[in-house]
């Protein structure tokens, strides 16, 4: 019955996380609840994950790699990278391989998003699409994170599993001679080969955008004086050379979808068009129309120098996610107003003011320049311009690096556990100013810490329960017909498959248990095996969902959902190939 009670609730968790709908924490508290009614968990237990080392590790890395981030460590880095050359082929391995190494020690999207608007700028000035970079370089974040403990959740839950079962962690390199090797080969893949496998954008020439989004969606107004007013839907192209794609007309409250192509334009008309940034500034120009909201604008730039517009992505935690500009107030509350939204993959219909935002949602946003960049950090999006570049700031690199080391060096020489090492490093950051101390907790992903702190009772609960047992001896049924390592592959690949469709934390608490029982019935060592899992966990290469970085890049490279499959396959053909060849000879079966 118990066993019956767990599945089920997993089956509806495993749904619920395809579907999306629900944020990926707040079904994990659902399954947690579920399990603490039906009397699985004990009541006074449910909230015990939050406690555990796991989920404290990953807080006090996240704080450290915000810490690192504020140094001018990336800033510097980034610097150097805008100098290495004119040879684009030459930009894409050197940015691959420097997110690969930061990743290894910071969080995967804080090291792609650090790193994605001078990318982005790199292709800009090489002629060259940003589709044939971003995904390389969210690869490679997955790919570094591989490498150490730190370097991504999934390692820090599996080191803490085996504690719990055998008594003691993976060591903060033990992860390095397996997962360094399937960075260092994956990296060199996409660098050579495998970004030429995705797919061609038309890229951008104008220096006012760094990328090109053709699907824009935005709402324009015309006025009495408009040069649009009383010109036929087909003749549009006689007042402008701009290229726009007219989605409808909104007439006194009354929507006009696919007007007929003699339908006038009158005074009065919002026009919804589907247009790129650069011709969208040109229609405004030769047309007349003003974007919705325009008047308001005007008047508070009275006492601006000057109305800055930028790009923007929303970024996974964004707080504008699931809330619509017209439920935000934006203006009023952020000081400045949304001209356009494009969204890759998905087509808008609701009206632009009251579409609900999504995670990837690249945004065309106008204000004082000031409140545009105060704005965007505190609603957690990334512009994608030209950073500025922080030299200011970099006195205190040597400062940063040193705490960092001092406390990789406690965890190598196993002076204190990693658990105490990096929180007590997160500290040392804080006082010693290298992070502002208001800015401690905006650092930690915080649906992440909810989501490992729900699903690691819930795991306990599967292993509890038997289920982990009842999962592992159907696979144990195929022992005599197949190899042990061939076992260690299908754990492997069922982990992957996991990972691209529900979060990687959440599919590594689910597999660790199953991947220890599977062992134990073979007779072998679980190391193997769990190390399987950790490297199935970081293995979302084939969608956009599976991890935060892939969902990132979404809209600025306008990917669409089956262009992740094109590099990805290959890759965890290769992933898989590595593992199967070294994971016997580093961890014995």
């Amino acid at each position: 019955m118990q066993q019956s009670i767990v599945f089920a609730t997993l089956g509806v968790t495993l749904f619920l996380f395809i579907w999306g709908k629900i944020r990926h924490d707040l079904v994990a508290l659902i399954a947690l609840f579920i399990l603490t009614l039906t009397g699985l968990i004990d009541p006074l237990e449910a909230f015990s994950g939050f406690g555990h080392p796991a989920v404290i590790t990953v807080a006090a890395v996240l704080i450290i790699g915000k810490a690192l981030e504020q140094s001018g460590l990336v800033d510097l880095l980034g610097n150097m990278v805008m100098n290495i050359g004119k040879s684009f082929f030459l930009q894409v391995i050197v940015l691959c391989f420097l997110v690969g190494v930061l990743s290894a020690f910071m969080n995967n999207v804080a090291s792609l998003a650090i790193m994605m608007p001078i990318a982005i700028l790199l292709a800009k000035k090489a002629g060259k699409s940003p589709s044939y970079i971003l995904m390389p370089i969210s690869f490679s974040s997955l790919l570094g994170g591989m490498t150490t403990l730190i370097g991504t959740p999934p390692n820090i839950i599996v080191s803490a599993f085996r504690a719990e079962e055998l008594g003691r962690p993976f060591g903060m390199f033990d992860f390095s001679p397996v997962g360094g090797v399937i960075a260092l080969a994956g990296i060199i893949f996409i660098s050579l080969i495998g970004w030429r496998f995705l797919p061609k954008r038309t890229s951008s020439q104008s220096s006012e955008n760094l990328f090109r989004v053709d699907n824009y969606i935005t709402e324009v107004k015309v006025f009495s004086r408009s040069k649009l007013k009383g010109v036929a839907v087909n003749e549009i192209s006689s007042v402008t050379d701009a290229k726009v794609h007219l989605e409808s007309i909104i007439r006194k409250e009354k929507t006009l979808r696919a007007p007929d192509t003699k339908e006038l334009f009158k005074s009065g008309d919002i026009v919804k068009l589907r247009v790129d940034a650069h011709d969208l500034a040109a229609f405004i120009d030769d047309t007349g129309v003003r974007p919705e909201g325009y008047r308001k604008i005007r008047k508070d730039a009275k006492k601006a120098d000057y109305l800055a517009t930028m790009e923007v992505v929303v970024m996974p935690g964004s707080s504008l996610i699931g809330h619509s500009a017209a439920d935000l107030k934006l203006r009023s509350r952020y000081g400045f107003s949304l001209l356009a939204l494009a969204r890759p993959g998905g087509h808008v219909r609701t009206r632009l003011m009251t579409t609900r935002f999504k995670k990837g949602d690249v945004l065309l946003l106008q204000g004082r320049e000031e409140s545009l960049m105060n704005a965007i950090k505190t609603i957690s999006c990334l512009p994608l311009a030209q950073r500025g570049l922080r030299i200011g700031y970099q006195k205190k690199i040597p400062l940063a690096l040193g705490i960092f080391a001092l406390s990789v060096l406690s965890v190598v020489t196993g002076l204190l556990p990693v658990q105490m090492a990096f929180p007590i490093a997160a500290v040392l950051m804080i006082l010693a100013k290298v992070l502002p101390v208001e800015e401690m907790y905006s650092g930690i992903d915080w649906p992440i810490i909810i989501l490992l702190g729900a699903m690691i009772p819930v795991g306990t609960a599967l292993e509890t329960s038997g289920g982990s047992e009842t999962i592992a001896s159907s696979l144990l049924h195929l022992q005599g017909a197949l190899p042990a390592w061939a076992l260690l592959g299908i754990l492997l690949v069922v982990t992957m498959f996991l990972s691209d469709i529900i979060n990687n934390a959440a599919t590594v608490v689910l597999m660790a248990p199953i991947a220890v029982s599977v062992a134990r019935g073979l007779g072998f060592s679980p190391d193997p095996f769990l190390m399987a899992v950790a490297i199935g966990g970081s293995s979302a290469f084939l969608s956009p969902i599976g991890h935060q970085s892939n969902t990132l890049v979404m809209g600025p490279g306008g990917y669409r959902f089956t262009d992740y499959a094109r590099m990805g396959l290959p890759l965890e053909i290769i992933i898989v190939i590595i593992s199967l060849l070294l994971l016997p000879l580093f961890w014995p079966l």
